[in-house]
């Protein structure tokens, strides 16, 4: 388990990341390699779940998960009281409201491209008349909205990847965004498609604290960032996705 950090710093934090005793932690149930049981949808398991237990125990305080159904829904829940701290990707557009820490875990985002459509790299797929299937409010495609030159990017019109598929097949778009595990799946329905190579962004999965009191916030991130770095070294986060069968879909972040 990761070192705890000094007990002033940690009460600092604690007061902000569990005020009552109990860290409530937001889980992002449409995260398939960080969340991977769901039978018990108020208690679900995964490499996330078990984060949030690591930094209760580093708080000293007890645990309460809070899902969401996808990620957009937790974002637009960091000014209603609901949770503590929030499992999800850390986006820019987000960091307006959450205060992040350095990334645990990365997830590749890239694209398949329709039988018939020439590209071998993300890059190429930036091009003029080429339209991309991506489902609405993901971090990858809260990425493509801000960096996107010259293809249309087609939203779905509520979250969620299996939407983005349907979309992409529907209306026969050139190329559907998404995480490499969940496409890899869907290249292996559509004969010919190609899953490229390389990768467009790396979504960042960080641990994030509404943004609230400016000084309260930082000093929470401060302890997150340092809870975060000794699970790294520690392998902690290595031994998550080992233990949950997500390596190689999911990595350590680098430090």
């Amino acid at each position: 388990a990761p070192k705890r950090t000094n007990t002033t710093s940690m009460l600092a934090a604690k007061a902000v990341l569990a005020p009552r005793g109990t860290v409530r932690a937001a889980i992002n149930m449409s995260n398939i390699l960080l969340v991977t049981n769901r039978a018990d949808p108020a208690q679900p398991g995964g490499v996330a779940p078990d984060m949030a237990a690591a930094l209760a125990d580093a708080l000293g305080a007890k645990l309460q998960l809070v899902p969401y159904k996808n990620p957009g829904a937790l974002a637009d829940s960091a000014g209603a009281g609901e949770w503590d701290v929030g499992l999800i990707g850390a986006e820019p557009a987000r960091a307006a409201i959450i205060g992040f820490s350095a990334p645990y875990a990365e997830i590749e985002a890239t694209y398949l491209v329709r039988p018939g459509v020439p590209f071998h790299t993300a890059a190429q797929v930036d091009t003029e008349g080429v339209r991309v299937a991506s489902s609405r409010r993901s971090a990858y495609t809260l990425w493509l909205e801000d960096n996107l030159r010259a293809a249309q990017l087609v939203q779905t019109e509520e979250p969620g990847a299996e939407g983005s598929w349907d979309l992409f097949q529907d209306r026969e778009l050139e190329a559907l965004a998404g995480l490499r595990s969940f496409l890899t799946g869907k290249a292996a329905e559509l004969p010919g498609s190609r899953l490229l190579d390389d990768r467009f962004t790396s979504i960042q999965q960080a641990i994030g604290t509404p943004r609230g009191d400016a000084a309260a916030c930082d000093a929470a991130v401060a302890f997150l960032d340092s809870f975060v770095a000794d699970a790294k070294s520690s392998g902690l986060v290595a031994n998550l996705l080992a233990k949950h069968g997500v390596e190689g879909k999911l990595s350590v972040a680098l430090p």
